[in-house]
């Protein structure tokens, strides 16, 4: 028996004798199946190819990136938050080997996951058992876990609080339970807002947009990105961090606001007229 995952998501499914026939996450509007034919393979299968690694950086003071190489499913980043001796890994990628474990050992493990939302799932249950860490996804997305685990606690309302200054934030959107991590702390003080693809940190870094489907191109309705917008306008955060490590490095805040204000201009007809 084995655990597969399916190569275009790179989410994990329970053990079983035959591969399933589809993934739930990717035959849904929001994602989408490969082309070529649905493709699965497993942890052991992608640590015997040899292709794959993990590079961990830091990226600044208490704040290290985590991404898998040549890319994989998604090709998501995550994030390892440090704040006084209790480490959070903010979303997680399939790819998990000897090396990351040690990696991350000397960095001081993983006390606790929290997930942005379900295209980041992957190998979630694996990582928590290895760090015998909780994962912390919110109750709204509970249908999409394809692996269950002891370790998942799903949380409810619209903010938890993990440590003291890094709290987790509702906004929905891309996904009903679609979660932000407001580290108040970071950037010395100004704080950072880790957004998965809830808030998406666009080509010119200097703003964001926010959609219901990425690949597929499907927008979000006016009323819920001013939603979003309004939820971490109170947030004090002057950088953000997304998960394909595009950053708005100053001003993030303001950059969301305004990002907000054109998105709701254009899908209203006021942003240009073609």
């Amino acid at each position: 028996m084995s655990k597969y995952i399916c190569t275009t998501c790179g989410v994990q499914y329970p053990e079983s004798d035959y591969a399933p026939k589809s993934c739930s996450i990717c035959n849904e509007e929001r994602q989408y199946v490969n082309p070529d034919g649905q493709e699965w393979t497993t942890l052991g299968e992608m640590k015997e190819s040899g292709r794959y690694e993990n590079s961990i950086v830091k990226e600044e003071e208490g704040l290290y990136s985590i991404k898998t190489t040549p890319q994989f499913g998604i090709g998501q980043t995550a994030y390892l938050v440090q704040k006084n001796g209790f480490n959070i890994l903010w979303d997680c990628m399939t790819y998990l080997d000897g090396k990351t474990i040690e990696q991350i050992k000397e960095l001081g493990g993983i006390d606790a996951i929290a997930m942005s939302h379900p295209h980041y799932y992957s190998t979630i249950a694996h990582w928590a058992e290895t760090f015998d860490a909780p994962v912390y996804i919110h109750g709204d997305d509970k249908e999409w876990v394809m692996e269950p685990s002891e370790r998942i606690e799903f949380w409810s309302g619209e903010q938890l609080e993990l440590e003291a200054g890094i709290t987790l934030h509702r906004l929905g959107g891309h996904f009903a339970g679609g979660a932000v991590l407001h580290w108040s702390g970071g950037k010395e003080g100004q704080g950072i807002l880790l957004t998965g693809d809830i808030i998406q940190v666009v080509a010119d870094q200097e703003w964001v947009s926010f959609m219901y489907s990425y690949p597929n191109l499907i927008p979000l309705p006016a009323s819920k990105v001013a939603d979003i917008a309004c939820r971490v306008e109170p947030l004090s955060f002057d950088r953000v961090y997304n998960a394909f490590h595009k950053i708005v490095r100053e001003n993030a805040n303001e950059a969301v606001q305004r990002s907000a204000k054109r998105y709701i201009d254009a899908l209203e007809g006021r942003l240009f007229n073609t």
